[in-house]
């Protein structure tokens, strides 16, 4: 052995539980031949092994013959030391499922408001018949606490609609979305032939959801700024309310809007100017990424982009 594989780590100097197992085998049984079909290994791999493991140890372990294999005194000794370790190393095997078994019974989704109530749902009931075992909770607000809830380990994944990833947080963009104008058919600009321009949207007072969520921080970016807002509330359902009920004109996501506009409940303004697509994204705390049920969750997200 080498200076400097003396003063190399344990795993220089002790041999991997492989090659351990091999050597309880050839105690066991009497035989490399019978120790390697245990194994799954062939008889001239457990041979390389034993001779690796011989060298890496500086003794002999293992007297073959035609009659079997005989373990030295040496490798007697080692086989005492041997069994000791696997057994340290199946206890081990059997806390770390344990581990695994008791983060795989929970997941916990942070999610902004359109990402919950619109696309969620059918991402939940797959990863439901994958892991009918995994409890899910489910937190709805808007992108600034889903942020909040992640970087206070309270949440496992998050779904944000922002236009910048929150800080202290990597991404992944699963879909992307449109925001539309749309008003009450009642509306003046519903008679409208003329389309919107950029100025005269920011320049009206809306129906917004509130400061800090996906949809509101999309639209003052595109805009540059918005007028006072005609009534602020805090969920996509609530502004949809507000808007069929002729309030006024509100912004909301494509995907929320789906049965109003093809039953003319509300209608679609179009607006000139402005380009008020956004990315969904995943999120997770910078360095962490998903694993378990919160991987899996993940995966479902990758399929057709919504909203175009």
């Amino acid at each position: 052995m080498s200076e400097s594989e003396e003063r190399g780590g344990l795993g220089h100097r002790v041999p991997d539980l492989g090659a351990l197992e091999l050597l309880l085998a050839v105690a066991r049984l009497g035989s490399l031949g019978r120790a390697a079909r245990e194994l799954g290994i062939t008889q001239p791999a457990a041979s390389s092994r034993i001779r690796s493991m011989e060298r890496q140890l500086g003794v002999a372990l293992v007297d073959r013959s035609p009659r079997g294999s005989r373990l030295t005194d040496a490798g007697a000794l080692v086989t005492d030391w041997a069994r000791r370790i696997v057994e340290a190393a199946e206890a081990f095997d059997v806390g770390a499922q344990a581990l695994r078994d008791r983060r795989d019974s929970r997941l916990r989704v942070a999610a902004s408001m359109t990402i919950a109530e619109y696309l969620l749902p059918g991402w939940l009931i797959a990863l439901r018949a994958e892991r009918p075992d995994t409890a899910v909770s489910l937190l709805a607000g808007n992108s600034t606490v889903v942020a909040e809830r992640l970087l206070a380990d309270e949440a496992d994944l998050g779904f944000v609609e922002g236009p910048t990833v929150p800080a202290g947080l990597d991404a992944a963009v699963i879909a992307h979305d449109h925001l539309i104008v749309v008003t009450a058919p009642s509306h003046p600009w519903a008679r409208r032939r003329k389309a919107l321009d950029a100025a005269e949207l920011a320049s009206t007072p809306l129906i917004l959801r509130e400061k800090g969520s996906g949809t509101r921080q999309v639209l003052e970016g595109a805009l540059g700024g918005l007028a006072r807002p005609l009534i602020e509330l805090s969920s996509t359902t609530a502004v949809k309310s507000s808007a069929l009920s002729g309030a006024g004109p509100a912004v909301l996501s494509e995907l929320a809007l789906g049965e109003e506009l093809s039953a003319r409940r509300l209608v679609r303004i179009p607006v000139h100017g402005v380009r008020l697509r956004r990315a969904l994204r995943a999120v997770w705390p910078t360095g962490h990424r998903p694993t378990g049920p919160a991987r899996d969750l993940l995966g479902l997200t990758r399929g057709p982009a919504a909203g175009g």
